[in-house]
């Protein structure tokens, strides 16, 4: 490659990662937080052992269900530039941007420059990574790390040195780290690529992969096994779990259930199919809820998961790529002929695999998971973006009739079902069509006899993929104007309160509190987050997920006694539906409220049941 040539690549690869920057950070403070984990990054500055921990609130009674890794992240942005919506979503939006160069490193590795720069922008401007990584939740950590892990694994296949295999495992440890069993889901795909790709002999490379899984489960557990090296009553009880471990709250909270759609979840809502859901807009069809579990169910039409934000960009992968891997497996060099060599060879074909593993891996859980949020397709959007660059590559290259087949079919396939989606023929779609007019049309001038080289070349490879870019990703690009337009999250609203029952509240406490230590006692430890993220104060929670009883009513009374905590906050009420899960119809609750005093009235509240006076605390 000539000097120019790499000037050019680079230069392409810093714009793009400059555009996914803007797309990530361009009024990125307007996005709703997340209460539940903004708390615990208030809490979290407190004091080390809340920092460690990840506690949810103050007093440490109580921590969130995860490790807290990607909160010491937020933690680290707030002390230094202080807290606010944007600082505590600056470490995501660093990330998602960071995870483009790195997977244009990957991809260009095996596949060219041309695949690398696909993969980059496929990537850069995929609707739902956008979203997530401007939400303050951890999945574009993860994301990340498992791309990094993804490079220094392809560098431990093309060296054979176990250090860059270990520092792949110690990445894809801290992934686990990050948002436990939803990393786990790469690493099928990540072990195809090792085990067939690292050049050693079978028997030094069953040493090798045994080593670098000792290392990955050592790294993941790292966290979880600390926390038993402090007493078990110095311990935060982890929300969650059925025991207050954060193993439980790990593996079983966040594993088990999470699959079998078991965990309760506040504001989680179902969809309905005897439900009559307006579509006839875009914002209408947006707060539909996910479908149920279906083959076809990151290809819908409706939702915050629709194909707008994913469905299209894996259509378009699955299209292209699929048969583009299909050429690598059969590993004649001159399908890419700029690194022929055998150890090249069989790396792609070691990758190809692994590619197609990992994608068809998400696409299986992510179609029959009873309970998903946007969010979890973060692990497999690498793959789907990496499929997508290697396979427009692929296809736009003016060799033979087979890739102008298949350019031509996924193309036609796109702008059909990019009508569907967009319920019309919008703009977008219309310069989607005009691309793939142009795109198919490049392909065929290419092939056509008498034709210069360099024109054959303008023609495909550049001219067909540019327009071939421009054709399956224009949509996602006018979906990611539209969700910064409207400050899309995909973070979750637990614990979020009103903010004028919450001022008053607020206001309220902080003037009749005679040196309680605890601001209020709280139905659940989760329902009243944004009251901790603005006072961050102690609270006592009373209930767990589930309802399951936390505080008790003795130990509530002796608190009381002491003059630790005056007030109740009970924001739910117990009706007959769901009574054994709602926090409202818990003992403490109902205890509260039967000998309580309401002064919701008194601290000027709408509605009545809201604030109490705990019995036995003076006025």
């Amino acid at each position: 490659m000539s000097r120019a040539q790499r000037h050019n690549e680079w230069t392409a690869i810093v714009l793009i990662t400059l555009g996914a920057a803007v797309l990530r950070l361009v009024h990125i403070g307007a996005v709703s937080p997340d209460p539940f984990y903004d708390a615990a990054v208030r809490s979290m500055t407190r004091s080390l052992h809340n920092f460690f921990f990840g506690a949810f609130e103050p007093g440490a009674s109580v921590s969130i269900d995860k490790p807290p890794v990607d909160l010491w992240l937020q933690v680290v942005s707030v002390k230094l530039f202080g807290f606010s919506s944007t600082t505590l979503k600056l470490p995501e939006a660093f990330a998602g941007t960071a995870a483009v160069p790195l997977l244009f490193a990957c991809v260009r590795r095996l596949w060219g420059p041309a695949a690398g720069l696909a993969a980059a922008l496929a990537i850069a401007v995929l609707p739902v990574e956008v979203i997530t990584s401007r939400s303050d939740t951890m999945d574009a950590v993860m994301m990340v790390l498992i791309v990094l892990a993804l490079l220094l694994l392809l560098r431990a296949c093309e060296t054979g040195r176990s250090a860059w295999l270990l520092g792949a495992a110690a990445a894809l440890g801290v992934a686990f780290d990050v948002k436990l069993l939803e990393s786990v889901i790469a690493l099928p795909g990540l072990a195809v690529i090792a085990w067939l790709g690292l050049p050693a002999s079978g028997r030094r490379r069953a040493a090798q992969l045994s080593a670098a899984a000792a290392v990955y489960v050592a790294v993941a557990l790292a966290w979880l096994t600390a926390t038993l090296l402090v007493p078990a009553h110095d311990r935060p009880y982890a929300i969650g779990s059925t025991n207050g471990s954060a193993w439980n709250a790990a593996f079983v909270f966040n594993g088990t259930e999470r699959l079998g759609g078991k965990s309760p979840e506040p504001n989680f809502t179902v969809y309905d199919p005897r439900r009559h859901y307006p579509q006839a807009t875009q914002s209408e069809r947006d707060k539909i809820p996910i479908v149920p579990p279906s083959a076809t169910r990151l290809l819908a039409r409706v939702g915050p998961l629709s194909g707008l934000r994913l469905g299209l960009e894996l259509l378009a992968a699955l299209l292209l790529g699929l048969p583009a891997l299909a050429f690598a497996l059969r590993g004649r060099a001159r399908e890419w002929p700029e690194d022929p060599d055998r150890g090249a060879a069989r790396l792609r074909r070691a990758a190809a695999l692994g590619l197609a593993t990992w994608v068809l891996t998400g696409i299986v859980l992510f179609s029959d998971m009873a309970r998903l949020h946007p969010r979890y397709v973060e692990v497999f959007v690498p793959a789907v973006a990496a499929l997508l660059g290697v396979g427009a590559a692929w296809a736009a290259s003016p060799q033979g009739r087979a890739r102008m087949a298949v350019l031509a079919g996924a193309l036609i396939v796109i702008v059909i079902y990019a009508e569907r989606l967009l319920y019309g023929t919008p703009l977008a779609w219309w310069v989607t069509l005009v691309a793939t007019l142009g795109a198919i049309t490049c392909a065929a001038l290419a092939r056509l006899e008498g034709i210069s080289d360099r024109w054959r070349r303008a023609l495909a490879p550049t001219g067909a993929l540019t327009l071939t870019l421009i054709a399956v990703l224009a949509i996602p690009l006018s979906a990611d104007i539209t969700a910064i337009d409207t400050h899309v999250t995909d973070a979750g609203y637990v614990g979020a309160l009103p903010s004028e029952e919450q001022r008053l509240v607020s206001a309220y406490l902080r003037a009749h509190q005679r040196g309680a230590r605890y601001e209020v006692a709280a139905a659940s430890a989760t329902g009243i987050g944004s009251l901790v993220v603005q006072d961050a104060r102690p609270i006592v929670a009373l209930t767990s997920y589930n309802a399951r009883v936390f505080t008790s009513v003795p130990k509530l009374r002796r608190l009381i006694a002491r003059g630790d905590v005056r007030y109740a906050f009970l924001n739910t009420s117990c009706g007959r539906r769901g009574a054994a899960v709602n926090p409202a119809c818990a003992a403490p609750a109902r205890w509260v409220r039967a000998h309580g005093t309401d002064v919701s009235r008194q601290a000027g509240l709408a509605r009545r049941g809201l604030l109490w006076l705990l019995p036995g605390a003076s006025a």
